[in-house]
C-alpha cells in the first residue's frame, strides 16, 4: 500500500499542489491528508465532480499548472460534461489528473448501487478517448509512475485518469475533525420523523447512513419497508424522486429525508421544488457539516443561512431544530401548514458502528414500494 503522504510529495515534487473533489470512501486516507495538510486555497472540496473538474480548470487557466480532481467512479456521470466540453484537448485543452476510487470493480465484493458502474468504468474512458492507468500500489513505484501520469497529461494537454483499487493507500485518520456542537444523533432524529409522521405518509431517503437507519428503524418496530423508497445511489437526486412521487400523491404527505452533502451537491432541485410549490412535501435537511459516510470531510452546510435560503426559493414554511423536543413540535406544526416545507435538524457526526445495510435487493424495495403507492 502506499502512504498518503508519499503520494501528496511526490505530486509536489510534480508541480501538482492544488487539490479538489468530491470525497470517497476509497479516496478517504488521501483526501483526508490533502485536508489536513494543504492550506485551504489549494484545496477545495466541491459540491460536486463536474464542478471540481471546473475549479482544477480555473486553476490552470490562473496559473499553468496542473491539479488533482479526486472522485469516487459514482461520480463519472457528473464529469462527462466538463471533461468533454472544457477540458478536453479539442475544447480548451486543459491538463489535469484525475484520481477516481474504483468502486464495484469486477471480482470485487461491493454494494449494489456500484456494481454496474465499477463494470463500465474502463469503457467509461475508453469512450471518451482519456488515457488512463491503474495505480499501482507498490509505494517503490509510485513516484514514477505518478511522473508518467503528469508528463502525459502535460504532452496531450487534457486529463489523464488515475483508478484506485480498494486498499490501495495506508490508513489515514483525519486530524481535522468536524466540531459537533449538536445533541442529536440522526437516527434518532429519523425514527422520531416516523413516530410524528402520519400512518401513511411517504418516505424518500438519500444515499448513506440515512437510507441504511430508516431500514434499521423499520425492522425494529416489526415494520414492513413497503413505505420507503431507499435511494442506495444517485447522490443528490432524492429530492426530485420525492417531487415526483409528491405532485402524483397528493392526498399523501411525502417526506425526503436528504443530507447536507447530498443537497449541496444537486441544490437546483430545491429551487425546481419551490417552483412547482407542492403541498405535501417535507424536505428534511440532515445537516451535520459532514461528508460521514466517505471519512468525515466538512461541508460548507452548518454556514448557509437555510431560513433565507428556503424562503427565496419557494418554500412555503422552514423550521430550525437542534432537540428531539424541538424536532417534536416541528412536526406538530407540519401537520396545519401547506407545504413544500424546509424541515433542517442540526445534528451530530457519529453512528452506530454495528449499523447494518438494508437486505432487501434495490429492486425488491422497488417493487414492494410501487405497491405501497398504487394503494
Amino acid at each position: 500500500m502506499i502512504s498518503p503522504k508519499v503520494f501528496i510529495d511526490e505530486l509536489k515534487k510534480l508541480r501538482v499542489d492544488f487539490f479538489t473533489g468530491v470525497p470517497d470512501s476509497l479516496l478517504k486516507d488521501i483526501s483526508a491528508f490533502i485536508m489536513d495538510n494543504t492550506p485551504p486555497e489549494k484545496h477545495i472540496i466541491s459540491a460536486n465532480e463536474g464542478s471540481a473538474i471546473a475549479l482544477a480548470s480555473g486553476y490552470h487557466f490562473a496559473t499553468g499548472k496542473i491539479g488533482m480532481v479526486y472522485l469516487q467512479n459514482s461520480g463519472l456521470g457528473n464529469i462527462i460534461n466538463p471533461l468533454l466540453s472544457l477540458a478536453d484537448p479539442a475544447v480548451y485543452s486543459v491538463p489535469m489528473i484525475v484520481l477516481v476510487g474504483w468502486r464495484g470493480e469486477p471480482g470485487v465484493q461491493d454494494e449494489p448501487q456500484h456494481l454496474k458502474q465499477g463494470e463500465v468504468t474502463e469503457d467509461v474512458f475508453n469512450a471518451l478517448n482519456i488515457p488512463y492507468e491503474v495505480l499501482n500500489a507498490n509505494a517503490e513505484n509510485v513516484g514514477v509512475q505518478l511522473g508518467f501520469v503528469v508528463e502525459t497529461a502535460m504532452q496531450r494537454q487534457g486529463p489523464v485518469v488515475l483508478l484506485v483499487k480498494k486498499n490501495s493507500f495506508e490508513s489515514y485518520k483525519l486530524q481535522k475533525q468536524i466540531q459537533s456542537y449538536f445533541s442529536c444523533a440522526r437516527e434518532d432524529v429519523i425514527e422520531s420523523i416516523v413516530k410524528g409522521a402520519p400512518k401513511d405518509a411517504i418516505f424518500v431517503s438519500t444515499t448513506g447512513k440515512a437510507s441504511r437507519e430508516l431500514f434499521e428503524i423499520r425492522s425494529r418496530q416489526n415494520s414492513t419497508h413497503e413505505k420507503d423508497f431507499l435511494t442506495i445511489g444517485s447522490m443528490g437526486h432524492a429530492s426530485q424522486i420525492a417531487l415526483s412521487i409528491a405532485m402524483e400523491k397528493k392526498d399523501r404527505v411525502v417526506f425526503c429525508l436528504d443530507g447536507d452533502g447530498a443537497f449541496l451537491m444537486h441544490m437546483g432541485g430545491a429551487a425546481i421544488i419551490g417552483s412547482c410549490k407542492p403541498r405535501n412535501l417535507v424536505h428534511v435537511i440532515l445537516n451535520n457539516g459532514a461528508h460521514e459516510s466517505v471519512g468525515g470531510q466538512p461541508t460548507c452546510a452548518l454556514n448557509i443561512q437555510f431560513d433565507k435560503l428556503s424562503e427565496s426559493l419557494g418554500y412555503a414554511n422552514y423550521f430550525h431544530c437542534t432537540t428531539i423536543p424541538e424536532l417534536d413540535k416541528a412536526l406538530d406544526e407540519l401537520e396545519d401548514a401547506p407545504g413544500p416545507s424546509l424541515l433542517e435538524v442540526k445534528i451530530k457526526v457519529g453512528s452506530r458502528k454495528d449499523l447494518s445495510r438494508p437486505t432487501t435487493t434495490p429492486k425488491e424495495n422497488k417493487l414492494l414500494f410501487m405497491d405501497y403507492l398504487r394503494k
